[in-house]
């Protein structure tokens, strides 16, 4: 059965989310800034969707779903708390979630928020300390990442963005369009918020985090220092260590499919069986 795209209404945007029919452990994945649910195409429509229920967002702002209602939700934290209403309309109590880059951060935020979270997935997302310290030492700094700060896009901006997230893979011209329709202010303030620190430290969040965090790079990922994500303390590292996948950049999901499915899918198992032998109380009654 193929993937249903539905509309869910929040006190913060109205949020358009694809959901599949598998009935394993759901799985909330978040996109990057400037892109939407679309760049998971080649997760959801696989036998991951299938087994699965992957539920795939549009943060507000961003692809199909509205800009924000206020502005002061373009943040870390604000988007998580809209996607803790979703995960409440979809009745889900437990879920792993696969963020990357702008949805790494994201995710982080709601693993120290919302304790429905039984696994974390990151990808192009290093963990930082709060403030320019913390960015500093966490993100590469190149002329391409001052495009985070800017409010309006240029087409040469768009091409610049693409080329910084897809590298020379097959780019569809839709992603173009989901850029150019990208609230500004979603990035203006996300920076804001960042540069200010009002989000969680999520060097700590993750470093002592009491779930698995997974950890998956390409080998030319760069938004993220690899030497910076290889070193942190962390306490729950799924499967010991940090995944770097050969010949692969910002979006090893999208570049390389088959090699980042597997380990996915193993993630994706090892959370399921984890959430089978720790029972939960629900958090709102609700089945997942």
């Amino acid at each position: 059965m193929p993937a249903i795209d539905k509309t869910i209404a929040t006190p913060y945007a109205t949020i358009r989310i694809r959901e599949t029919s598998g009935r394993g452990l759901p799985l909330l994945m978040i996109h990057g800034a400037g892109t939407s649910k679309d760049v998971f195409a080649k997760q959801i429509n696989t036998a991951l969707g299938e087994m699965y229920r992957i539920i795939a967002v549009d943060l507000p702002g961003h692809g199909e779903s509205s800009n924000a209602v206020d502005p002061a939700t373009y943040s870390f934290g604000g988007f998580a708390k809209v996607l803790s209403v979703v995960l409440d309309e979809l009745s889900v109590n437990k879920a792993a979630v696969y963020g990357w880059s702008l949805g790494g951060h994201v995710g982080i935020e709601l693993l120290a928020t919302d304790p429905r979270v039984a696994g974390l997935m990151i990808t192009g997302a290093p963990p930082v300390n709060r403030g320019p310290i913390g960015l500093l030492r966490g993100f590469q700094m190149h002329r391409d990442m001052l495009l985070a700060s800017k409010d309006h896009f240029t087409d040469e901006d768009i091409a610049r963005f693409l080329r910084l997230c897809f590298r020379e893979s097959e780019i569809p011209a839709s992603f173009a369009q989901t850029a150019r329709r990208t609230d500004g202010h979603a990035r203006t303030g996300v920076f804001k918020a960042s540069m200010m620190g009002l989000d969680s430290d999520q060097k700590r969040v993750v470093e002592r985090s009491p779930v698995p965090v997974a950890v998956i790079d390409g080998q030319y990922e760069p938004v993220a220092r690899l030497s910076y994500v290889g070193n942190l303390a962390y306490r729950n590292l799924w499967s010991g260590k940090v995944h770097v996948i050969p010949d692969a950049g910002h979006a090893p999901f999208w570049e390389k499919p088959d090699h980042f499915n597997v380990m996915l899918h193993r993630f994706m198992g090892d959370m399921a069986a984890r959430n089978r032998q720790r029972p939960h109380s629900p958090s709102n009654g609700a089945s997942g």
